[in-house]
């Protein structure tokens, strides 16, 4: 499900970047990006809080299959709008619901995977689950790309964009199909947990959630590292799509840029692959806590190669060591946190973690967009990546605080 599902999402992602920041009408610049990640993750946030009251008392199989199939048919009316060329409130207001809906799916995802397979094996299977599905989101919007590619000479911009919406839109009712292959409780929450549901329960949960990190210090400051890494990755992404739009690529012709902004989110995606192989034996050599500090330090090298020296190569290079790094510390934390959590209040933490690190993406791409200009070249913002990483490693993870043994 995870899977069918990001490699659709992919698919989206591919077609909205073409039809908002890749279009010839369409100027890029740093901030209308970054205001448009705010928009895609605004619904994160707000959808969050209530995330942990409906997994933690509802069927998290019956979530998956309503809320997949909700986002198939909320696509074919992204689909119409795309296809006669509206961009205003109409637009982002069904986007949104969109990305919202993808904030439950992948909680539910999360939250269920520690019931399918044993303590031990939980960071293998965060490498695979959420490394797939990581992979398969790169691999989706080559894909999309691609498909665009090939109707671009045939139809219009638009009409090529709203075909993609309507490919994404049969791979989210595919989704929905494989939920029947889980039984109704097979991934939670158990029955003696299930409780009715309330508005301002989901506040309550939030707090509870904030409560529980607090005792477990630890996977709090997991979580925190793995926010300041993801809006890290946001900023550098800025810069790579400003980059291949506006200076390694003739602004003229946009679709090179996007051929190009492709090339490094693939070569990102390879390095969110290898780096799952990488995860399950260095915590087994080091331990959970060692491995994440390491690939915090070892991200914190991998920017200054483009602030150093800004072109296509080392754009790809400095994308590929710090998704390879960066994933090692996503699915170790992840590990680290689920093992810490009963079912009971896992709805509830994972709830805050996605808050967090939503929160991190959108601040990292609105501090990024401040300090970019429109070209996407200069040292400042890879600078300021390598530094909060580098902090975030010695302050917030150092050894009295982030120790080995728990």
């Amino acid at each position: 499900m995870r899977w069918t599902g990001q490699a659709t999402d992919g698919i989206f992602q591919s077609a909205l970047a073409s039809f908002v920041l890749f279009s010839p009408e369409r100027q890029a610049n740093a901030l209308n990006a970054a205001l448009g990640f705010a928009v895609v993750l605004l619904p994160y946030s707000i959808v969050g809080p209530f995330v942990g009251t409906v997994l933690d008392r509802v069927s998290r199989q019956r979530a998956l299959f309503f809320s997949n199939l909700a986002r198939s048919v909320n696509l074919l009316l992204v689909a119409l709008f795309i296809f006669s060329g509206t961009t205003g409130l109409e637009l982002t207001a069904v986007v949104l619901i969109a990305f919202g809906i993808n904030r439950l799916i992948l909680a539910a995802l999360s939250a269920g995977l520690p019931l399918l397979v044993d303590s031990k094996s939980l960071v293998t299977a965060n490498a695979m689950a959420v490394t797939g599905g990581s992979v398969l989101v790169v691999i989706g919007g080559g894909i999309g790309v691609g498909v665009r590619a090939l109707v671009d000479t045939l139809a219009l911009a638009n009409h090529a964009d709203a075909l993609l919406i309507l490919i994404a839109s049969g791979g989210y009712f595919a989704a929905a199909l494989l939920t029947s292959r889980l039984n109704k409780f097979e991934i939670g929450p158990q029955d003696h947990e299930i409780q009715a549901a309330s508005f301002t329960q989901g506040i309550r949960d939030m707090r509870e959630g904030f409560e529980f990190l607090r005792v477990h210090t630890d996977a709090a400051r997991g979580i925190f590292a793995t926010a300041v890494h993801r809006g890290g990755l946001t900023a550098l992404t800025l810069t790579a799509l400003l980059l291949e739009r506006n200076s390694f690529n003739d602004p003229a012709f946009p679709e090179q840029g996007l051929k190009g902004f492709g090339y490094a989110l693939s070569f990102a995606g390879i390095g969110v692959f290898l780096g799952a192989f990488l995860a399950p034996y260095g915590v087994s050599k080091f331990g959970r806590h060692r491995w994440i500090r390491f690939a915090i330090f070892t991200s914190a090298a991998c920017p200054l190669i483009l602030a150093t020296v800004q072109t296509q190569v080392t754009l790809i290079l400095t994308a590929f060591l710090t998704s390879f790094f960066g994933q090692n510390l996503k699915v170790t934390n992840d590990a680290l946190v689920q093992s810490k959590i009963d079912d009971y209040y896992r709805g509830r933490v994972f709830a805050v973690y996605d808050v967090l690190v939503n929160g991190a993406i959108v601040t990292g791409g609105l501090i990024a967009a401040l300090l970019l200009p429109t070209s996407g070249l200069g040292s400042t913002v890879p600078l300021c990546v390598s530094a909060a990483y580098f902090l975030v490693g010695i302050r917030l993870l150092r050894t009295s605080v982030f120790p080995p043994v728990k």
